[in-house]
């Protein structure tokens, strides 16, 4: 968890947390935790042994798990997460079933109650996309595909998955989506209700899509990517090859994929509300 990404849950009331002013502040400090992650990522070799189920017979042999690598990697750090309390604040869900994970230690927190039960889950999208979609892209331009057993890797393939899941779903920081969706809601009931009673998706989805957002959204990401991602080594660049990472693919993230899937989180959590 990056903590200056955090929703204060201990000095704020519930109003002051479901301010839609302040969760976007949020959103916006974790778009430079995103691009950093990408940064981190590209920096070594695609290594696709690591996103494969069965690929590393010793954790077969002394761990029990037929899964990925990073699967792996994640129900570990996860795990011991869990003992300390983490997945019981309302903004942190693991990736690992909750089923899976073993009780606090110490005496749980006196979290506010903020959205209705719900089963909104994306995990699985989003490691699709991130194994299959992101990882390719951004390591595409490696003279190699393939990095030695580097301890580092494993870090930033952990917080990089749980930085851009925190942007659209309930995982590390949380599920801003399902906070703005409760906003939106708790702003303007009356408008929401009977969309979510007739379960029109195409309506909901009108109410909670503000473009003029989204447009300085993609503008702050591209300046962002467009700053961070250069080398600043004393010599103007004059082709992208020397750039950390290219501009268009963070664009492009958010573009076709968190924007689209925030929207899904939001909608689906609406549709829930009233269950």
């Amino acid at each position: 968890m990056v903590l200056a990404d955090s929703i204060n849950f201990h000095n704020a009331s519930a109003e002051d947390i479901l301010s839609l002013e302040r969760i976007r502040a949020t959103l916006q400090r974790m778009e430079e935790s995103i691009v950093f992650r990408l940064i981190e990522r590209a920096q070594f070799a695609h290594n696709p042994r690591m996103y494969q189920e069965g690929e590393f017979p010793e954790l077969q042999e002394k761990e029990n798990w037929t899964g990925t690598w990073l699967g792996w990697n994640l129900k570990e750090v996860e795990t011991s997460h869990a003992k300390l309390g983490r997945w019981l604040a309302p903004d942190e869900y693991p990736f690992t079933p909750q089923e899976n994970m073993p009780s606090p230690i110490l005496k749980p927190v006196d979290y506010p109650e903020l959205l209705h039960v719900h089963h909104v889950n994306v995990s699985k999208t989003v490691l699709q996309f991130y194994t299959e979609d992101i990882v390719p892209r951004i390591t595409a331009r490696k003279d190699r595909t393939t990095d030695s057993m580097d301890p580092a890797l494993f870090a930033t393939l952990r917080h990089l998955v749980q930085s851009i899941d925190a942007s659209i779903s309930v995982r590390d920081v949380s599920d801003l989506g399902m906070f703005v969706s409760e906003s939106k809601f708790r702003d303007d009931p009356a408008a929401f209700v009977p969309h979510i009673q007739s379960g029109n998706r195409e309506a909901l989805a009108k109410l909670i899509t503000k473009p003029a957002v989204e447009e300085m959204l993609l503008k702050r990401i591209a300046q962002k990517a467009e700053i961070y991602g250069q080398n600043l080594d004393g010599h103007k660049a004059k082709h992208d090859d020397s750039r950390k990472i290219q501009s268009q693919e963070v664009i492009r993230l958010y573009q076709q994929f968190i924007i689209p899937l925030t929207k899904e989180v939001e909608i689906d959590y609406l549709l829930e509300r009233f269950v």
